[in-house]
C-alpha cells in the first residue's frame, strides 16, 4: 500500500502518516508547510513541499510517488478565517482539492479519503441530539461551505470516473503536535497560554460570560483509526462522523486542561464569534459500531496536557 497525505506535515496528517508507517505501509506527506512542520513528518516518510494549489508541481508529486490511496487532509480549517477571506478558503479547499482529485484520477488512485468537517457543516444541533450523517448540512461559514462543495465534487468523481471516495466528518480534533498559536483548536491554545501563564479566553455561545459554545471532542488517535481503516477499505460506509457524541462546553476544556497542567488561569470572556455555531455534537455510533470505542476526553486531555508539558 502506497498512501500519500496531503497536509501531511500539519497537526493530523503527520499523525496519519505516523500510523501508516506503523502499519508497514510506504508513505509520503505532501505540504506546503504554511502550517505544518518538516520535523512533524518521519524522516522514513517521502515529503514533498507542495501547495495543493499549485497545480503542476502537485502534478509532479504524484506522477513520482504513484500512490494507491490519498487522504487529503490539506485545507484552510479556521472558520474565522473564511469569514475573512472566504475567496482564500475556496482556492484552497475547492480549487486545491479539486487539483488532488484531477492528480488522483489522471494516476489511477483507487480511493481518496477526505477530512471533512462534522462540527461545521450540520450547522446547528438541537441541544441534547447529536447529528448524523443522513442530516441535511445547513453549513453557516464559508469554510463549512467549501467542505461540503468538496464533498458533492467527490460523489461527481465517483459517478463521472470511477473514484472511490470515503467522507471522514471531524468533530473538533485534539491532541500532541496540534498548533497552538492559529485561530482553530482551543484544546491547544488553553494548553499553551495556560502553561505560559497567559489569559485564556471563552467566547460566548450567547451572551458573553457564559459556559461557550459545545463542542464535540475527538482525539487525533480515533482520528488516524478510522483514516487507516478507510485507506484499506473495510469502512463499509460512505460518510463517518469521527465523533464521541459527548457535548462538552469550552468552559469545561478550560478547567480540565487547568486541572491535569495544575496551573490556576486567568480566565477572561469574549462576546460570539462570527460564523461558530452554538452546538454541535455528533452521532458515534457508526464509529463505535465500525471501530470500536473512542477515547475518553478525560483520557485524551491527559495525555495532550503531558505532551504540552514536555514540550513547552
Amino acid at each position: 500500500m502506497k498512501l500519500l497525505v496531503t497536509g501531511g506535515a500539519g497537526f493530523i496528517g503527520s499523525h496519519i502518516v505516523e500510523g501508516a508507517l506503523e502499519q508497514g505501509w510506504e508513505v509520503a506527506a505532501l505540504d506546503d508547510l504554511s502550517n505544518g512542520r518538516r520535523e512533524n513528518v518521519p524522516s522514513s516518510a517521502q515529503f514533498f513541499q507542495v501547495d495543493i494549489r499549485d497545480a503542476a508541481a502537485l502534478e509532479a508529486a504524484f506522477a513520482e510517488f504513484k500512490p494507491d490511496v490519498v487522504s487529503h487532509q490539506a485545507a484552510q480549517a479556521s472558520v474565522a478565517v473564511s469569514v475573512r477571506e472566504p475567496v482564500l478558503d475556496a482556492n484552497i479547499n475547492v480549487i486545491g482539492g479539486l487539483n488532488v482529485l484531477e492528480c488522483a484520477r489522471k494516476h489511477g488512485v483507487g480511493r481518496v479519503l477526505f477530512a471533512s468537517t462534522g462540527g461545521a457543516i450540520y450547522g446547528e444541533v438541537p441541544d441534547g441530539q447529536k447529528a448524523n450523517p443522513s442530516w441535511p448540512a445547513l453549513p453557516q461559514s464559508p469554510y463549512a461551505t467549501s467542505k461540503l462543495a468538496f464533498e458533492r465534487y467527490l460523489a461527481t468523481y465517483g459517478i463521472q470516473f470511477g473514484l472511490e471516495s470515503t467522507i471522514l466528518r471531524y468533530a473538533n480534533v485534539y491532541g500532541p503536535r496540534q498548533d497552538p498559536h492559529g485561530e482553530a483548536g482551543v484544546v491547544a491554545i488553553f494548553a499553551r497560554r495556560l502553561l505560559e501563564h497567559q489569559s485564556i479566553r471563552v467566547y460566548a455561545r450567547k451572551l458573553e460570560g457564559d459556559s461557550g459554545c459545545v463542542r464535540d471532542y475527538v482525539y487525533v488517535s480515533d482520528v488516524v483509526r478510522a483514516n487507516l481503516a478507510a485507506a484499506r477499505g473495510e469502512l463499509s460506509i460512505g460518510t463517518l462522523n469521527i465523533g464521541t457524541g459527548v457535548a462538552t462546553p469550552t468552559l469545561e476544556i478550560a478547567h480540565q486542561l487547568e486541572r491535569h497542567l495544575k496551573v490556576k488561569g486567568d480566565l477572561g470572556y469574549g462576546p460570539q464569534r462570527p460564523g461558530d455555531v452554538e452546538y454541535s455534537v455528533l452521532d458515534e455510533s457508526d464509529y463505535v459500531r465500525l471501530l470500536g470505542p473512542l477515547t475518553s476526553l478525560e483520557g485524551g486531555l491527559e495525555q495532550t496536557a503531558q505532551w504540552f508539558e514536555t514540550h513547552a
